[in-house]
């Protein structure tokens, strides 16, 4: 029998809020850009990175600190000449502008902008996976329910083939090993019904944990061949330009180097100017008010820490060859990812046009065998393994047909294209700052 696969799904997930649906993929791919997890999380990473760009801005403004005090002060010096107890007041206010940091403010806004912009490509690279993961989800539910269709109408084949063998039987012209047969064919083909009926359920529990909504009416896409490079070299060339999560590493690299620059900057002095007032009252035992304003340029120059700033420069040089060789890394695997998802392409591409004619092919000889059979020149073996090869040679067609598909899409995934060919906009944390 059928299993009602939507009616388990909705019975196992009562609990959960109500959900919608998305019919298209690209309505699919919207769902899981607006609502994935992986997705929020870095885009939260990119705005929590952003905010330090601000941090290393504040470098170039001034500051005022405000101090203020207030208690009790004993003082014995050669002027009060024994002990003084007095309650001492005091307050101070100063402004401090940063004229010249050894670039150390610069610096370090070009890191975090860098990182920044390395938060957003990622942002980029985290949607087209999860987007394409979410299609992947959504084109093997529509691949399992072309393999339910298949196994429906292999189960209604054994059953009429069943019932004309009991017929005969019926007349005394049937044969007892031919009714064992047809049995066992028939159990065979109910249990196939049933394993394909799983695995549909199987594949709408993924989508929902994939996209976040239950599956339902979803339609066939329009296959993207027009936006395919035309050979690998080309696509390889547009993934190596495109790709977030290449340019990502790439920006790591800038971010490195600027933190190269910014732990140099302890090799060079420090200018300020500070415009500050005090007051204070009874200090250092003398009764009376004290007041002063000063406007200075101060410079600071620290000329020994015990090897510190030379370590910290060394270990920024190590950071950068540590991010160069990740960038490397990353150009190997998104070349890879195109070698690969281009070689799955053609593969399948040989493959579809000899399965559509073993579908054609089984299909005139299950015809054939089945006329031969009435005639009585075919056995019931032969006709039920004609019977079961239309089934496989059309298993095999589905899935080429799905296989295709998401070929096609991983392509477009490995070129950082997946989204721009869906016409589907990238969260709004993926705008790149530096330019």
């Amino acid at each position: 029998m059928k299993l009602n696969t939507h009616g388990i799904i909705g019975g196992l997930l009562f609990m959960l809020p109500l959900l919608s649906h998305a019919e298209t993929l690209v309505e699919a791919v919207e769902a899981v850009i607006s609502t994935n997890p992986n997705v929020l999380a870095s885009i939260n990473e990119r705005q929590a990175v952003a905010e330090e760009i601000k941090q290393a801005k504040a470098g170039y403004l001034p500051t005022v600190d405000l101090a203020i005090g207030t208690g009790w002060e004993m003082t014995d010096s050669p002027i009060t000449r024994g002990e003084v107890h007095l309650n001492r007041d005091e307050a101070s206010l100063q402004l401090r502008q940063m004229l010249f940091d050894g670039m150390e403010t610069k610096n370090e806004v070009r890191r975090q902008t860098a990182r920044t912009d390395s938060r957003a490509y990622n942002i980029a690279g985290t949607s087209e996976d999860k987007a394409l993961e979410a299609i992947e989800a959504y084109l093997n539910v529509l691949r399992r329910q072309k393999l339910v269709d298949l196994a429906i109408t292999n189960l209604e084949a054994h059953e009429r083939t069943h019932d004309q063998i009991n017929l005969r039987s019926e007349y005394g012209v049937g044969r007892k090993a031919d009714e064992d047969q047809s049995n066992g064919r028939l159990a065979l083909a109910k249990a196939n019904l049933i394993a394909e009926q799983s695995n549909l359920i199987d594949a709408e529990t993924t989508y929902l944990r994939v996209v976040g909504i239950v599956a339902e009416d979803l339609s066939d896409p329009d296959l993207p061949r027009n936006l395919i490079p035309e050979s690998l070299d080309e696509a390889i060339a547009q993934a190596l330009e495109n790709h977030p999560i290449l340019k990502s590493a790439m920006a790591d690299v800038e971010s490195s180097n600027a933190q190269y620059d910014t732990a140099k900057s302890s090799f060079y002095p420090k200018v300020d100017f500070e415009l500050g007032t005090t007051a204070g009252n009874d200090l250092d035992g003398i009764s009376g008010t004290n007041k002063d304003i000063t406007a200075m340029f101060r410079l600071r120059y620290n000329l020994l820490n015990g090897g510190r700033d030379s370590a910290r420069r060394e270990e920024t040089a190590y950071l950068i060859s540590q991010a160069t060789e990740i960038r490397n890394n990353t150009h190997r695997q998104v070349e890879q990812s195109m070698r690969l998802s281009w070689n799955a392409l053609k593969t399948v591409d040989m493959q579809r046009e000899y399965f559509e004619i073993h579908v054609e092919s089984s299909k005139r000889s299950r015809d054939a065998y089945q006329q031969q059979f009435n005639l009585g020149q075919r056995t019931l073996l032969d006709l039920l393994d004609s019977e079961n090869e239309v089934f496989v040679a059309g298993q095999d067609y589905v899935n080429s047909q799905y296989d295709e598909f998401i070929a096609l899409y991983r392509i477009l995934n490995s070129m950082g294209a997946l989204l721009p060919s869906l016409n589907v906009a990238l969260p709004e944390g993926s705008a790149i700052v530096s330019k």
